[in-house]
């Protein structure tokens, strides 16, 4: 009786052997915490920190500054054309819901932008207006890029941070096949600060124009084959 009369004061879910309440589950679509979705979504090609990847710093202010949140949530839900950057959204065949594109576009902004990270001078477009001229971004990236480039884009190991391996090139087919003129541009414009390649101000006297920058993109853009996978053709 009284063994009965215990295990009714402590109930049904504390009897030994029976398994209790399991945590609650949380469906995929109704996870809304930036940081869940960007490491399920964003840091295997962005990085854990949003830099030190593969793909573009998203911990970049200037680059946050230039795409700005309506591009940043158009770039996750449809991804970009000619890159690896997949669509997120369910509307173009991926898995997020409309809420948790915008929860990462403003969670980058709200992580890792800053109100004001240039001052003085006016931020180039993040989409190109004007129409490319690769004779004279070949001029252009000469001025500007060449001296960690080289001249030719295929890297200058006299130019590299101490410590590193010289600098690959960027007019490889194969890496012109994986990076859009998008992902072009929006490299000369926010640059790489974590390897010490500058935004588009560069290291001259003078920032590029915007001009400047759609020829280096069409310059370089001039570079792509078209099977970079087979042998060249002679």
């Amino acid at each position: 009786m009284l063994s009965a009369a215990c295990m009714a004061s402590v109930g049904c879910d504390r009897i030994p052997g029976r398994p209790g309440p399991g945590p609650e589950v949380v469906r995929p679509e109704e996870v809304l915490d930036f940081p869940t979705l960007y490491k399920q979504n964003c840091a295997a090609c962005h990085g854990t920190r949003g830099k030190d990847a593969a793909a573009i710093s998203l911990a970049n202010p200037v680059y946050l500054a230039v795409a700005g949140e309506d591009n940043l949530q158009q770039a996750i839900a449809k991804g970009i054309t000619g890159s690896l950057m997949p669509p997120f959204a369910r509307s173009s065949g991926g898995t997020l819901t409309d809420r948790q594109v915008t929860v990462l576009a403003q969670g980058l902004i709200q992580h890792w932008g800053t109100p004001n990270p240039i001052t003085g001078q006016s931020l180039p477009p993040y989409v190109a207006t004007l129409q490319g001229d690769a004779t004279r971004g070949e001029q252009a990236f000469s001025t500007s890029c060449a001296r960690c480039h080289g001249e030719t884009g295929e890297g200058n190991a006299a130019e590299t941070k101490p410590g590193s391996s010289k600098l690959g090139s960027i007019v490889n087919p194969a890496y012109l096949a994986l990076i859009s003129n998008q992902g072009l541009r929006s490299f000369i414009i926010a640059g790489r600060p974590e390897d010490g390649m500058p935004d588009w101000r560069s290291d001259t006297a003078q920032p590029l124009t915007d001009q400047q920058i759609t020829d280096i993109v069409a310059w370089l853009a001039s570079k792509r084959i078209a099977d970079p996978g087979q042998p060249y053709r002679h």
